[in-house]
């Protein structure tokens, strides 16, 4: 198993943040061209990345 960069978990938690504060999708600070953009979409979307680690949910 794979496991995924520290680049694109702090991506897919970056996106998740914006959508958490009200930021709009399309604020997504990375190029199109940038794998590290749809990890940051993934998250913004709350969608689990493909290479992303299952883990639990901490309490809330």
């Amino acid at each position: 198993m794979n496991t995924p960069q520290p680049a694109i978990l702090k991506a897919i938690a970056e996106g998740a943040h914006a959508r958490a504060i009200g930021r709009p999708k399309v604020s997504c600070p990375y190029h199109p061209d940038m794998p590290d953009r749809q990890a940051w979409l993934d998250g913004y979307d709350g969608m689990p990345n493909e290479d992303g680690p299952d883990v639990p949910m901490p309490d809330a």
